[in-house]
């Protein structure tokens, strides 16, 4: 039996002044030629794991082994062994792809005897051949992901260790980086991978699921996922708002989670058989329930105690909004160049007021320009794009106040600590006086702020930077709400409050347009524009695209195969 590649024993690491740590105990072995799943909620430990595991650091007690060496006295002999892609994009933007191997290969004393070779094979490896002079910084996220791949496999390592790869890759590339990376485990690599997304955790041979620095479970996901056997429902044949009908469902004491499948609620019982009365939950005379497969997600929830509940502070906090148009969002014709490349070419589409409208696509599709334009940020090259029955271009100033922005990246003013952020948008977006300070107040009760008024943005857990941006978007109540993967990195239970929001909201009237990469969210729009090289391929409720792609091999495909399906057809 091979000895294993990582062993902890009581492994803890503390950062705080009182002594919380951020591992906590954790005493695990890895086995070699494995994909091991690193998952937890935000702040549960894992990117600290993964930097103890690598040398980058040293733990505060308890011991940690890799490949049989200590990483801290170790470190010169372990490094070329050990390839680690950090959680941000660890790269230099201002180089191509070849310099940045070149560097990288300096940096982890790769012999230059054979470098050709080996970007060669990096580069057919991640598909990146084409791309060596293009700047990283030009690259999509997909291909950013693969090149710090390619960065990390220099001087073919033994050990990988990847921090939250997929965040913010499109289901496509998210699949070729899983093909690479089984064609590495294949080859004997042993590798880690951290990840906020639950589908990739059920992908992975173990998993080590943390939380608040604990070890709750490990091994493979799929005994986790077996107890949960009757336990999970689907709710079908509504009549009504799917979004009240979760909302009821959430809140009866037999339901633990829910989340809205295309026409029907998928809900998690406390306990097998104990279902919550289709009265109570107004779903209609031919709501039925049926069992459906458990998922790793239901299980992560589960283990950690449930999901957030139906309730939202904001949507409680907000007026009703009306309105008398047919179509509150209308693009036609929608056009921009940059130079000779049309990042959006031609589009058209309308959203009708409190609907949910998803904007979906590959990275580098051009669903940010599109969304970016809606919102007055971007001028048209040529057609028109409309808010509230105002030309973007003639009247962007009027428009932006009566919208709310959530950007792709992290959007706030970092030197700026939380309360200085909320005072600042909130006049941004014209409130004044005792209105100002009632507003900022609201929002650092709904979203939970207090405890970080005085702290900078910048060292905010992910999820708390989210709700200080959401925060930042609604505190002026507006008709409209744009949201550019507003979830994207932080983990499930903070999704589902996130949606728990958006769900609220709209029901008060609010008009919601979001782009994102996870295809289950997708199940909550109404519905979805699907872009592909800057061009509406497919618009249409999510179960219409699904039934578009639905076949004889696969009667009942997911969002992803339908999101994977219309976009090869385009290829």
């Amino acid at each position: 039996m091979e000895p294993p590649v990582i062993v902890l024993d009581s492994l803890r690491k503390s950062f705080s002044k009182d002594g919380r740590p951020a591992l906590d105990g954790i005493t695990s072995t890895f086995s070699s030629g494995c994909i091991t799943g690193i998952v937890g909620p935000d702040g549960a430990g894992k990117t600290t794991l993964l930097r103890l595991i690598a040398g980058l650091m040293g733990p505060t007690g308890g011991r940690v082994e890799t490949l049989g060496l200590d990483p801290l006295k170790d470190g010169p002999q372990m490094r070329p062994l050990v390839g680690y892609m950090p959680q941000k994009f660890g790269l230099y933007e201002d180089l191509t792809v070849e310099e940045n191997l070149r560097l990288h290969s300096d940096l982890r004393d790769v012999p230059v005897e054979g470098r050709a070779a080996t970007f060669e094979r990096l580069l057919s490896l991640t598909g990146l051949e084409g791309f060596t002079e293009r700047l990283a910084g030009k690259l999509s996220g997909g291909m950013k992901q693969k090149l710090g791949l390619a960065c990390a496999l220099l001087g073919s390592p033994k050990l990988l260790l990847l921090d939250e790869p997929g965040v913010g890759v499109d289901p496509i590339s998210r699949r070729e980086l899983w093909k690479m990376v089984r064609e590495l485990t294949a080859a004997g690599v042993t590798v880690l991978w951290s990840t906020a997304y639950l589908d990739e955790a059920e992908a992975c041979d173990n998993v080590l699921l943390l939380n608040n620095g604990h070890a709750l479970y490990q091994g493979p996901p799929a005994d986790l996922t077996g107890k949960l056997h009757g336990r999970c429902v689907l709710l079908s044949h509504l009549e009504g708002s799917r979004r009240k009908i979760l909302t009821r469902a959430l809140d009866a004491p037999e339901v633990m989670d829910g989340v809205i499948q295309g026409d029907s609620v998928r809900l998690l019982l406390r306990e097998a058989g104990r279902r919550p009365g289709l009265h109570a939950l107004a779903a209609g005379q031919k709501a039925v329930f049926s069992e459906t497969p458990p998922r790793f997600e239901d299980a992560f929830i589960d283990i950690l105690g449930g999901g957030p509940g139906g309730g939202s502070a904001l949507a409680d906090h907000l007026s009703a909004k009306t309105s008398s148009s047919a179509q509150v969002i209308e693009a036609s014709n929608l056009t921009k160049a940059f130079g000779d490349f049309k990042a959006t070419d031609n589009v058209t589409f309308s959203v009708r007021p409190g609907e949910i409208f998803g904007l979906l696509g590959p990275n580098g599709a051009g669903k940010s320009t599109t969304f970016k334009m809606m919102c007055g940020l971007l001028t048209p090259t040529s057609g028109k794009a409309e808010v509230m029955g105002l030309d973007l271009k003639k009247s962007a100033g009027r428009a932006r106040q009566r919208l709310g922005y959530m950007a792709q990246k992290f959007s706030l003013y970092g030197s700026l600590n939380v309360r200085q952020n909320l005072d600042f948008f909130s006049g941004v977006y014209g409130l004044r006086g005792r209105q100002q300070r009632r507003a900022v107040e609201d929002m650092t009760r709904i979203f939970h702020l207090h405890d970080f008024l005085g702290d900078g943005t910048d060292a905010l857990p992910l999820g708390f930077k989210q709700r200080l941006a959401l925060a930042c978007a609604v505190m002026h109540e507006p008709d409209i709400l744009f949201l550019d993967e507003p979830t994207s990195g932080v983990d499930p239970v903070t999704r589902r409050e996130f949606w728990t929001h958006i769900n609220g909201v709209v029901e008060k009237g609010v008009t919601v347009m979001v782009t994102t990469h996870f295809m289950d969210e997708a199940e909550y729009c109404d519905r979805i524009g699907l872009v592909f090289r800057g061009q509406l391929i497919a618009l249409g409720t999510p179960d219409e695209l699904k039934a578009r792609t639905a076949s004889a091999d696969r009667p009942n495909p997911s969002m992803e195969d339908a999101f994977i399906s219309l976009i090869e057809a385009h290829t």
